[in-house]
């Protein structure tokens, strides 16, 4: 499936969403924020899966520029991040522009790597979302949130030896969820590390990151049930 773009924008930057259209009535939208590199064909993969499955589903677009080898992901996305207010800012432009495509509908937040950090973020600062799902996402933040504030359900699918995510980040993590009142789920897999959604990561000259089929055919499988049930209250 070729992906649609569509411009939008955070203030004075432009930014080029993908859209991955269903036929007929889309279910729901879903906000899906890509990893630290922005876009990668398997992001894309997964954006077309979810219109199969009647999702009308947008890859957001964290930079406004293209990720290259010379203008690699992670300085960006530390420029970004350094500040909590303007990085939810850029999320919630996306989350807007996605709105636009079809306002009545209910609306799912899923991200990978940065992605699910993006989408806890999101939910901590009270976005008006049904559920939220992140993939071997960070769980840190420099703004837990607060009591009452989080909306959607949550649910958090974790690499077990994930070295980018030390048990004691996924212990607060959890702590942070009770505290606020939040409505959370977590799946922990115990042999995957970071990025096991992405076959492309067993390819990578470090260990940090590697595939793995059964934590990603899980992982996705708790998603949709997820989306299943929400819709189906």
């Amino acid at each position: 499936m070729t992906l649609e773009t569509v411009a939008y924008s955070d203030g004075n930057l432009e930014l080029a969403g993908n859209i991955a259209r269903p036929e007929g009535k889309p279910r729901a939208l879903v906000a899906l924020f890509p990893t630290i590199h922005n876009i990668t064909p398997r992001v894309a993969e997964k954006a077309s899966a979810l219109a199969d499955m009647g999702y009308l589903a947008m890859v957001m677009d964290f930079y406004g520029k293209e990720v290259t080898e010379n203008n690699p992901g992670p300085p960006l996305a530390e420029k970004l991040r350094a500040d909590t207010d303007n990085y939810r800012a850029r999320l919630h432009a996306g989350l807007a522009a996605l709105h636009k495509q079809a306002p009545d509908l209910p609306m799912f937040a899923i991200g990978f790597c940065m992605g699910g950090q993006a989408v806890l973020e999101l939910a901590r600062d009270g976005a008006d979302l049904a559920a939220v799902v992140s993939f071997h996402g960070l769980l840190d933040t420099k703004r837990p949130a607060k009591r009452g504030t989080i909306k959607p359900r949550i649910l958090v699918c974790h690499g077990n030896k994930d070295p980018l995510v030390p048990r004691v980040q996924v212990q607060s993590f959890m702590e942070e969820m009770d505290l606020a009142g939040a409505d959370w789920h977590m799946h922990i897999y115990s042999s995957a590390v970071h990025g096991f959604t992405d076959p492309a990561n067993d390819l990578k000259p470090f260990d940090a990151v590697a595939y793995d089929a059964s934590a990603d055919r899980q992982s996705w499988s708790a998603m949709l049930s997820l989306f299943d049930e929400v819709l189906e209250k």
